[in-house]
């Protein structure tokens, strides 16, 4: 396994509010979670120039766009190389492999 193949999307995304707009690159995972029922996303948002701005020393309700889809998510926690935690909850803004076999066509 390479370091890459962990996991499930890391590449460009676009983090937005109602008033600003940044694309910065992600790294993020995620996993289904059978106590509450739902799908649990998260990872790190890489520094870049306006992600400041948008976190404001503050967790951040903001949308994640990736070029598979896009999701609400909450930006939080800085570490000290500038990268953004994000997390959300139900679907997620990547592609997830399944488990589950392809239903057969009637």
């Amino acid at each position: 396994m390479t370091e890459h193949e962990e996991h499930d999307y890391r590449g460009p995304a676009a983090v937005f509010t109602q008033d600003h707009e940044v694309e910065a690159d992600v790294v993020l995972r995620g996993h289904f979670q059978p106590i509450d029922g739902r799908f649990h996303w998260y990872g790190r948002v890489q520094a870049a120039d306006g992600v400041d701005a948008i976190a404001g020393n503050r967790k951040a309700a903001v949308v994640l766009r990736t070029p598979h889809g896009e999701a609400a998510g909450t930006l939080s926690d800085p570490d000290p190389w500038g990268r953004y935690r994000i997390s959300g909850v139900g679907r997620p803004p990547f592609p997830v492999a399944t488990d589950e076999p392809a239903a057969a066509a009637p």
